[in-house]
């Protein structure tokens, strides 16, 4: 599942808690989902009151709802539009100026948003969303420090509430302290309103990716299972479905969850782990072609915010054979963002290159976060073990191994292989 920001759950309930007391009477859409639920109320206070400006903002934050239930940007394309309308009736309306950030944060405009979102917190100081959004901004960014701040801040000012304990979590995981940001996530879980079926969903997947993290694709497979019985076909909760049918050498399985991913969220990213499944499993004609199409879609959006550029760089890096083109698409993120996963990428593409001093060092910086992720490690080894480092290669493919999960197979081979080379004849 691609890095994402931990959206504001909290922010979307409770933009739309007004809307949704002045529609009590209008009849339960059951084959709605609660972004189309909250599209129609929102439409229909429209049609009773065009020149007001709260239900087209409310409106805006049901169409971004609804693309991460769809994982459909279009929806965001939409909200711009509808929020148009609401600053032109009420110009520098809070409400509606908090939305705009939202979505330059869903659209992955993170300086953009950043930028935007000290505007409103010296309007409002003690706003919890305004927070989040500086939370969410800075993760994405790789200001680890000033995102914890961020979060610590809307705990404060609001205990236990949900937006807040996600990204709590979330920098949790980043930092290492992976049963921290599970119990935070559970706390969030045991919070969310019945009928919030999606957020329930997206929470439940984001635990089963922290069990999955720990090698647990048994605990994470019943916690996916719960995710999509509530929120069926569910396209995060599939994409990590189909890595407990990995972990467990079903790779029939988990193409077919992935061929369903993709024809639910057609992005880049999911077209790169379904080519990866398809030779996992075998079909290298498929995979062949897969990637094929993949790497087409990937850089006719390359230069968009919201880009599929990491997995073109392990593209490129791990299944082309095309180093340079690895570390050009390297480079250019490098100059957007700071965070572990883009570390990790650019270290990649620099130890592909031959340039494995260079490569060391980024992803040790990413590392010194504290992030314990099997893929970010056995790279790690790899590239000190590329410059003679035995000693700290096998202590980083070790730490991969002993997670036990997406990665840990690569670290267990090139484990295996140091052990061979160092073992007495």
């Amino acid at each position: 599942m691609k890095k994402i920001i931990a959206v504001s759950l909290w922010f979307a309930a409770s933009a739309l808690a007004g809307l949704a007391q002045t529609q009590q009477e209008a009849p339960a859409e059951a084959k709605l989902s609660p972004a189309e639920q909250a599209i129609a109320e929102a439409r229909q206070a429209i049609e009773k009151n065009p020149n007001r400006a709260d239900p087209y903002s409310s409106l805006a934050v049901a169409l971004a709802r609804r693309a991460r239930e769809t994982s459909d940007v279009g929806y965001y394309s939409q909200a711009e539009e509808v929020l148009k309308r609401s600053l032109t009736i009420a110009p520098e309306n809070f409400f509606a100026e908090r939305v705009r950030v939202w979505l330059l944060l869903g659209k992955h405009e993170f300086l953009q948003a950043l930028e935007a979102a000290r505007v409103l917190n010296k309007r409002m100081p003690d706003d919890v969303t305004v927070y989040g959004f500086f939370a969410d901004a800075n993760a994405e960014l790789g200001n680890y420090d000033d995102a914890e701040k961020a979060a610590n801040w809307m705990l404060r000012l609001r205990p236990g509430n949900i937006p807040g304990l996600t990204r709590a979590a979330y920098l949790r995981e980043l930092f290492g302290d992976l049963e921290g940001a599970l119990d935070l996530m559970n706390m969030a879980f045991q919070s969310t309103p019945p009928g919030q079926v999606e957020d329930a969903a997206w929470i439940l997947t984001q635990m089963a990716h922290l069990k999955l993290a720990t090698g647990k694709s048994a605990e994470a497979e019943k916690l996916l299972s719960q995710a999509l019985s509530q929120f069926p076909n569910y396209h995060y909760a599939l994409g990590n479905m189909a890595k407990v049918r990995i972990a467990q050498k079903r790779f029939a399985e988990a193409v077919d969850l992935l061929q369903q991913r993709y024809r639910a969220a057609p992005h880049a990213e999911n077209l790169y782990d379904l080519a990866e499944v398809l030779e996992l499993a075998g079909r290298s004609d498929e995979a062949k072609a897969a990637f094929a199409q993949f790497e087409a879609k990937s850089l006719s959006e390359s230069a968009r915010a919201d880009n599929s550029n990491r997995e073109l760089i392990f593209y490129y890096a791990d299944h082309a054979q095309q180093p340079g083109k690895a570390l050009a698409v390297a480079q250019h993120e490098y100059t957007l963002r700071h965070d572990v996963y883009t570390l990790d990428a650019y270290a990649w593409a620099l130890h592909r290159n031959g340039r494995d001093a260079q490569a060391r060092k980024q992803v040790e910086l990413a590392l010194a976060v504290g992030v314990r992720d099997a893929k970010l490690l056995c790279h790690a080894g790899e590239i000190a073990l590329s410059l003679g480092d035995r000693v700290a290669a096998e202590r980083y493919l070790q730490s991969s191994v002993a997670l036990n999960a997406p990665g840990s197979g690569e670290a267990s081979v090139a484990l295996a292989s140091l052990n061979h080379v160092q073992a007495p004849k």
